[in-house]
C-alpha cells in the first residue's frame, strides 16, 4: 500500500489508515478477540497508520491496540493518539460510558484539558496504555470550544515534544473545518485531522482548509468518509455526524446510492475514494471494528472507480 509524508516532516503514513474508535467499543461492544482480529487484518491489508485517543473507550482503544502492535516491528508503523481529555478515575460511578457513546463501563470520567501539563501527563498516560515509548503522530482533540488554550498552552507544549523527539508530528484534529484552517494558519502542525467535512455529503473543508493546507505544504487526514455510517449503508435509522441522520441527507445518500448502483460501485467505495480527490490529503481513516470491515476497505480501496460516476 502506498505511503505518504505528513507535511513537510518524515513521519510517514498509508494511504489507508485504521481508525481505532471502533475497538474501543463504540455505540457497541466489541471482544478482545474480534478487536485483535481486526487490527491483525489491517496489517496484512498494508495499513500501517494507527489512530486512537483516550477518549476512545475511556483508554480501552490505546490498550487494545498497543496490545495488537506489541510484537510488530515498531520501525514499521505509526501511531497517533491525541491530547485534551485527561482520564480520572470514577470509583462512584456505576453503568456505562453512555454519555461518551462507548460500551464500557464508566470507570473514569473525561477532564477538559489544554494546559500544557495537561499535554505532558495525557502523552505519559497514553504511552503508559500503548506499551510504547513514543508516539509518532500527537493530535490536539476537539479544541473547539477551548481554542485560546490549546493555542497558548497546549500547542506549545507539543512543539517542545516535537523538538525533543518524543512524537514525530503535531497537528489537531476536529469536526469543523474553520478553527482546523486556523491551525494550519497560526502555527507549524504537520497535518490536521478533518473528521465529516470532507465527504461525498459534506464538503465544506474545501472551501479554505483544503487549499489552505496545499498552499502551506501541510497535510490532511481525511477521517469520517462515512459520516458515522450513512455513506456505507443508507437506511433509515443510520447515522450521520453520530446521530440518526435527517431525512433530507438520508434522501441525498439514497439518490447518490442510486448513482453509485447505475455504474456497478458500492456507494461506500465512492465514499473512500472521494478524499483523494485533493492532492492535500495523505491519508483517509477507515472506521473499523472487525476483520471483516477492514479486509472490505482495503479491497474497496483498490478498485477502479469510473469516471462516469464522479461526473
Amino acid at each position: 500500500m502506498r505511503s505518504r509524508t505528513l507535511g513537510r516532516g518524515t513521519v510517514r503514513v498509508t494511504e489507508l489508515s485504521f481508525g481505532a474508535a471502533g475497538i474501543g467499543n463504540l455505540y457497541t461492544p466489541v471482544s478482545d478477540a474480534d478487536a485483535r482480529a481486526a487490527v491483525d487484518a489491517a496489517w496484512e491489508a498494508g495499513l500501517r497508520y494507527f489512530d486512537t485517543a483516550p477518549h476512545y473507550g475511556l483508554g480501552l482503544s490505546e490498550r487494545r491496540l498497543g496490545a495488537a502492535l506489541r510484537d510488530r516491528p515498531r520501525a514499521e508503523y505509526t501511531v497517533s493518539t491525541k491530547v485534551g481529555r485527561l482520564l480520572a478515575a470514577d470509583p462512584g460511578a456505576v453503568g456505562e460510558d453512555t454519555a461518551g457513546g462507548f460500551a464500557v463501563p464508566a470507570t473514569h470520567r473525561r477532564v477538559w484539558d489544554f494546559s500544557a501539563d495537561g499535554v505532558l501527563r495525557s502523552v505519559e498516560a497514553s504511552l503508559d496504555r500503548l506499551g510504547l515509548d513514543r508516539v509518532d503522530i500527537l493530535y490536539l482533540h476537539d479544541p473547539d470550544d477551548h481554542l485560546p488554550q490549546a493555542l497558548d498552552q497546549a500547542y506549545p507544549a507539543m512543539e517542545r515534544l516535537r523538538a525533543e523527539g518524543v512524537v514525530g508530528a503535531i497537528g489537531a484534529g476536529m469536526n469543523h473545518a474553520a478553527p482546523l484552517t486556523r491551525f494550519l494558519r497560526d502555527t507549524d502542525v504537520d497535518a490536521v485531522l478533518l473528521a465529516g467535512r470532507y465527504t461525498l455529503l459534506d464538503q465544506s473543508g474545501l472551501t479554505e482548509l483544503l487549499p489552505e493546507a496545499a498552499a502551506r505544504g501541510k497535510s490532511v487526514v481525511a477521517g469520517g468518509v462515512f459520516n458515522s455510517g450513512l455513506l456505507a449503508d443508507p437506511r433509515p435509522g443510520a447515522r450521520y455526524d453520530y446521530e440518526a441522520a435527517p431525512r433530507p441527507v438520508l434522501d441525498r445518500a439514497l439518490a447518490a446510492r442510486t448513482v453509485a448502483e447505475r455504474h456497478g460501485i458500492p456507494l461506500r467505495a465512492a465514499a473512500l475514494h472521494f478524499p483523494f480527490g485533493h492532492p492535500a490529503v495523505a491519508s483517509v481513516l477507515l472506521g473499523a471494528r472487525s476483520a471483516g470491515e477492514v479486509r472490505d476497505g482495503a479491497e474497496l480501496l483498490r478498485r477502479a472507480l469510473p469516471a462516469g460516476f464522479w461526473a
